[in-house]
């Protein structure tokens, strides 16, 4: 039987399927693989860069794969990717919210939304955490609530439900004794 491919494949196989089709092939997909030199790969990458560093670096990461390949396989003698650094995500530093941030934050939210708010901040969930919970994950009678499960949305817009990626994403959390009644009182409401 064959194997199927695993969620993280498949997801990537869709990025780089993206990265291709908006920022790779629109430059360099009618032009031979001697004719892309250091200087297209730089002006590519510099255009794209200046709105979407983040996506700059996935770009020419995968480029720069593709180059190596064709290097070993003897299609061209030298990648044209020369860029130091270029490869590299640079996400710029996040801010922390300060406790009197996090309460007016939760504070602006409908009541039956302000349960995300407290807990990604207290303890400390990413959003696809956060959107995975299930009144059964969360044990009041020892302040822990497990992350077993993440909920996100695909670029085609479905909703995508799965373990997380890693086993230390697969955690159990404290939830900080004043921030326990918050999600007793949000399940006597809403669950």
């Amino acid at each position: 039987m064959a194997k199927r491919p695993s969620r993280s494949c498949c997801s990537n196989r869709r990025l780089y399927q993206l990265l291709l089709r908006r920022h790779i092939l629109q430059t360099f997909g009618d032009k031979g693989l001697v004719a892309i030199t250091p200087a297209s790969i730089r002006l590519r990458h510099s255009s794209i860069a200046r709105e979407h560093p983040s996506t700059a670096a996935k770009a020419y990461r995968l480029v720069s794969s593709m180059m190596r390949t064709a290097v070993a396989d003897e299609l061209i003698a030298k990648s044209p990717c020369q860029m130091r650094g270029a490869a590299t995500d640079r996400a710029a530093e996040r801010p922390v919210a300060t406790m009197a941030e996090v309460e007016a934050l939760a504070n602006a939210k409908p009541d039956n939304l302000r349960i995300a708010v407290l807990l990604a901040s207290w303890c400390q969930l990413r959003r696809s955490e956060v959107r995975g919970l299930q009144r059964k994950v969360i044990d009041v009678s020892t302040g822990t609530l497990s992350v077993t499960e993440t909920r996100t949305t695909a670029m085609s817009g479905a909703t995508v439900v799965k373990a997380p990626k890693t086993r230390p994403g697969r955690r159990t959390v404290a939830v900080p004794g004043p921030t326990l009644d918050a999600p007793v009182a949000h399940m006597e409401t809403f669950t």
